[in-house]
């Protein structure tokens, strides 16, 4: 009988020690049928035909006689090849507003897109932003299936997510997987602030959404790791939908700039500065006229939060300022000679975007 309620009270306290975490985990449901049911409508196949300029196979049979014979010749013959290839995207709007990657329709002569209803409608590009690989369609039609934008800022590591695409052509194949990380920077660009899933994501799946399970979307899948299994990488919602508005007016993205250059801590550098870790942007440079300049930023500053968010590092200070902060002020933290000070500054347009 001592045995037996050795056993229930222990039953009872592992119960009562995972009940808080039982009881606040994000847990799948029984079954993503409904959701896919409800959005996959929306997901749609993109083909591009783009006509390229390909080398002739060399008339000497050696590509260094070509190299010998070019400056008389006027160079290696070209002949013009057509490219195709498929992809992904999603309608936002019933007025035929669509989201894809940018690599997918880059330098097209020619878009279509494929409806769930069966249908295939001619589409325009309306405007891209290369810095992100998003690009925005337009095919016209009315009363159109459409989704809609989530906060992939609420995204947390271990969150259930699900991807629709085409991968090599298959229409409509829908993966599941988790998020296995947030803030991922791969190489692509200066602005690199990936989701990574372990959902199964391939060619063809470029500019697909990815689902969080309310249905919304949290992400544009873009880039897979080939070398390894289950790398996949989207471009996270909220960095879209900040320049979404600009892409349409405009065609191109409005991008902030603060217009200093900067470096990252060692431990050294640190322990001088009196900082316990070596975080922070060390400036080494104020661009004359910018943001920062007429803010009175100054070399050998260290900016160390940007509007309370901490600057980890100088790879940081891009993204933070380039969405949705044009025109606008900004606090920024900063260690000057040892003192800590606040100073505000106004986002600017980055000068190669300015009068376009």
């Amino acid at each position: 009988m001592k045995f037996r309620s050795t056993v229930v009270v222990l039953f009872s306290v592992m119960a009562m020690a995972l009940f808080p975490v039982l009881s606040f985990a994000k847990v799948a449901p029984a079954s993503f049928a409904p959701l896919v049911k409800k959005h996959m409508p929306a997901v749609v196949n993109i083909s591009t035909k783009q006509v390229v300029k390909v080398r002739r196979q060399s008339p000497f049979g050696d590509p260094r006689m070509d190299e010998f014979f070019s400056p008389f010749f006027g160079g290696a013959p070209q002949r013009e090849r057509v490219r195709q290839s498929l992809g992904s995207g999603f309608i936002i709007s019933a007025d035929g507003y669509i989201l894809t990657n940018n690599h997918v329709v880059d330098r097209a002569q020619d878009i279509k897109v494929a409806l769930a209803d069966g249908r295939v409608l001619e589409a325009r590009l309306v405007g891209k932003a290369p810095e992100i690989d998003i690009a925005l369609l337009k095919v016209k039609a009315k009363a159109l299936p459409f989704v809609r934008m989530g906060n992939s800022d609420k995204l947390e590591v271990g969150d259930w997510v699900l991807a629709i695409g085409n991968p090599f052509g298959l229409s409509h194949t829908v993966t599941a997987g988790i998020v296995s990380a947030k803030g991922r920077v791969i190489g692509i660009g200066p602005f690199d602030d990936l989701i990574q899933t372990d959902a199964a994501i391939n060619p063809g799946n470029s500019g697909g959404p990815l689902f969080n399970i309310a249905g919304e979307v949290v992400g544009i899948n873009t880039v897979i790791i080939a070398k390894g299994q289950n790398l996949g990488f989207a471009v996270p919602s909220s960095m879209v939908q900040e320049l979404l508005p600009s892409i349409k007016k405009k065609g191109r993205p409005d991008m902030g700039y603060l217009g200093v250059k900067a470096q990252a801590l060692n431990d050294e550098m640190a322990a001088a500065l009196g900082l316990p870790e070596p975080i922070g942007a060390l400036i080494t440079a104020v661009v004359k006229g910018s943001p920062a300049a007429k803010a009175g930023l100054r070399r050998g500053d260290v900016i160390m939060e940007l509007d309370g968010k901490k600057v980890l590092d100088p790879g940081e200070l891009p993204r933070m300022v380039a969405f949705g902060k044009v025109g606008k002020a900004v606090t920024l933290k900063i260690l000057r000679q040892n003192k800590s000070l606040e100073i505000k500054a106004v986002i600017a347009l980055r000068p190669e975007q300015k009068g376009k």
